[in-house]
């Protein structure tokens, strides 16, 4: 009596098990791996959020170097000194009345 071979069977069905399994593996790796999309779209973001800070920290320190160049002993702004006068010191003019 002949039996039938089952092992082409068995062999292709192991194969495509691995197949299936290998690429399950890189899809995933792909999606949410280290370098995966999930990955890219998260550090897009971080990169925006930083390069607004960025501008905002650029644009607070061109606002410091104008206040900085214009109580400087070559430029000095009699409007802002006296604006800084009276917020760090407290100081008041004779003629003007404070109300707390």
């Amino acid at each position: 009596m002949a039996h039938p071979d089952n092992r082409p069977a068995l062999g292709m069905a192991l194969y495509l098990f691995v197949a299936g399994c290998l690429g399950f593996y890189f899809t995933f790796a792909a999606v949410q791996g280290e370098y995966g999309l999930f990955r890219r779209i998260q550090a897009t973001a971080e990169k925006q959020d930083l390069t607004a800070e960025r501008d905002r920290l650029k644009a607070e320190v061109a606002r410091l170097e104008n206040l900085t160049t214009r109580l400087s002993d070559h430029y000095l702004d009699l409007d802002l000194l006296d604006e800084r006068a009276r917020d760090v010191l407290g100081l008041i003019r004779s003629d003007e009345i404070v109300i707390r």
